[in-house]
């Protein structure tokens, strides 16, 4: 009797894993997904040319969002993007706004509460300024100087790094749906710290602004798209998707498409 007992709990033992794991993807974003019909995509609408919103007719288009298009189809659903804004962006994850955000920067404060796929491309970031002083910045550490002011935009990774930067520069941050390069172009700003991505759009859009000729790009950073943290069979799904992408060259036909240089660390 002890041996009949013994194996029916090693049955039942062996069996939970199989159970744990069907109720696991049960509740899975993913298959909320499915059922829904829709993926809804987190995106900020102001990161050209990632992703940008006509406000006229609150159409989207970039990169993250032929992505995130291209991801819809083979999930077979349709795509939803909801707005939001970069110091809300993690939030929307977290609260089930929506099921995943467009591309967002590798940030550790950002991954204690949200999770991320694995990194598609790669970013790292320069100083912007006018073009009548061009030649009055000429080393990163020129803007250390409190005759300098940096402006950024609350929640993005630049308003931490401009204070790492520089401490002992003047911050102005400003709230969306302000941009911290509006504040160069008006003169609020001797500097704003951006992109490599954003950087080549905003000099060609505004030619007053040019990259501040320093030595080197600093924090080389991947992005990749913000997910919910504790759903792995969700996340377990987007690497499958990204890696396979990969492989076919896809990210970098999207990349050439809308001009972006792919730096690769």
């Amino acid at each position: 009797m002890l041996h009949v007992v013994q194996s029916v709990m090693l049955v039942v033992i062996l069996l939970l894993p199989s159970f744990s794991g069907s109720a696991y993807a049960a509740s899975s974003r993913l298959k909320e997904i499915l059922d829904r019909g829709v993926l809804r995509v987190g995106t900020t609408g102001d990161w050209n040319p990632m992703t940008i919103r006509d406000p006229a007719t609150n159409f989207y288009k970039g990169f993250d969002i032929d992505i995130t298009t291209e991801l819809a189809k083979d999930l077979g659903v349709t795509v939803e993007y909801v707005a939001t804004d970069w110091k809300s962006l993690v939030k929307g994850v977290v609260t089930n706004k929506y099921d995943m955000t467009g591309s967002a920067s590798l940030n550790m404060s950002r991954a204690k509460v949200a999770g991320y796929s694995q990194p598609y491309f790669n970013l790292a970031f320069v100083p912007l300024i006018q073009k009548l002083n061009f030649k009055r910045y000429r080393k990163w550490s020129d803007f250390n100087s409190s005759s300098v002011v940096i402006s950024s935009t609350k929640g993005t990774l630049q308003e931490s790094l401009v204070k790492e930067f520089f401490p002992k520069a003047r911050h102005v941050v400003v709230q969306s749906p302000v941009r911290d390069y509006q504040q160069l172009l008006a003169n609020k700003a001797t500097a704003i710290v951006t992109s490599n991505i954003e950087a080549a759009k905003l000099t060609n859009r505004f030619p007053q602004l040019t990259v501040a000729r320093v030595e080197g790009m600093r924090r080389p950073t991947p992005i990749a798209m913000l997910l919910p943290r504790d759903d792995q069979v969700w996340i377990n799904y987007i690497n499958s998707w990204i890696e396979l992408k990969k492989a076919q060259g896809f990210f970098d036909r999207i990349a050439e498409k809308w001009g972006l240089v792919r730096l690769d660390i």
